[in-house]
């Protein structure tokens, strides 16, 4: 199978994943967020074990999984916003933990375990908050009880793909001056402004369909999206550099990992879900 085949097929994969998991049902909505955020923990921490830090995996991602839940629950209005609370008493008993472990480097240890909450666990757990109680797009499957529209997370994602379809082509036939090559040789600044112009034409001319917020909220959604999105992938990107590895994962035969595919979600999406809740 040639690498361009690998890659097509893989992608179409990602996409029906990702379009159909959100979709589909309020259940699949909660399933496909879970999935992205162990996945793309998980690899965080096995690319951190490759520099001889070895942070506390298992007990790292079960707080992740329980800050995603208790966001779910708190979201759909099933349990009160304080429940939070809950995630005090994980975070104090990892510290503790750290102590048995006997590691040479326990506090590089305890941030590391620590940082992959900040940085991949809280965006995902936003996802809930931006989908539930909220009116638009509805899902394919009929919810009873429940307010939710999987808009603003089905818009977001396609405004991802349409900026790097816009930045790869641009990029590739015009690009000449490199945005940051000390951290990513391919990308250039022709590619980056040819992602935005892709990006804000997909917004303006599906945001009635996805509705939730309106179309100048969408445009400028869009342009968070290019803008916070290529800081995602540069920080990836570092963070691979860092710690000596080509991809975060071979789960995803020619992109790479969860951590390759999802990076642009985990800076630009907090962002969007700041912006919504503002002006949404």
């Amino acid at each position: 199978m040639n690498t361009f085949f690998r890659r097509t097929l893989t992608g179409a994969w990602i996409v029906i994943f990702v379009m159909g998991g959100f979709w589909l049902h309020p259940v699949s909505f909660f399933l496909t967020g879970l999935i992205m955020l162990t996945g793309t923990q998980y690899e965080y921490y096995l690319m951190i074990r490759n520099t001889g830090v070895r942070p506390q995996m298992v007990p790292g991602i079960l707080t992740g999984i329980t800050a995603y839940v208790i966001s779910t629950l708190i979201a759909s209005g099933a349990i009160p916003i304080n429940s939070f609370l809950f995630l005090i008493p994980m975070l104090l008993i990892m510290m503790v933990l750290e102590l048995y472990r006997k590691q040479d480097k326990p506090f590089d240890s305890l941030a590391h375990t620590f940082f992959s909450l900040f940085y991949t666990a809280i965006p995902f757990s936003m996802f809930p908050f931006a989908a539930f109680s909220r009116t638009g797009l509805n899902s394919i499957l009929p919810h009873n009880n429940i307010i939710f529209s999987p808009g603003i997370i089905i818009g977001f994602f396609l405004l991802i793909w349409a900026n790097d379809t816009g930045a790869y082509l641009t990029g590739m036939s015009l690009g000449r001056h490199k945005l940051m090559e000390r951290i990513s040789p391919k990308k250039t600044w022709e590619g980056f402004f040819g992602g935005i112009i892709i990006a804000v034409l997909v917004a303006w001319f599906l945001s009635d369909w996805l509705g939730v917020v309106g179309k100048i909220h969408w445009v400028f959604i869009s342009l968070i999206v290019s803008v916070a999105g290529t800081y995602g992938d540069l920080v990836e990107s570092m963070l691979k550099r860092s710690t000596g590895v080509k991809d975060s994962g071979t789960i995803m035969p020619g992109h790479g990992g969860f951590l390759d595919r999802f990076d642009s979600t985990i800076i630009s999406f907090p962002i969007v879900y700041l912006f919504i809740s503002l002006f949404g």
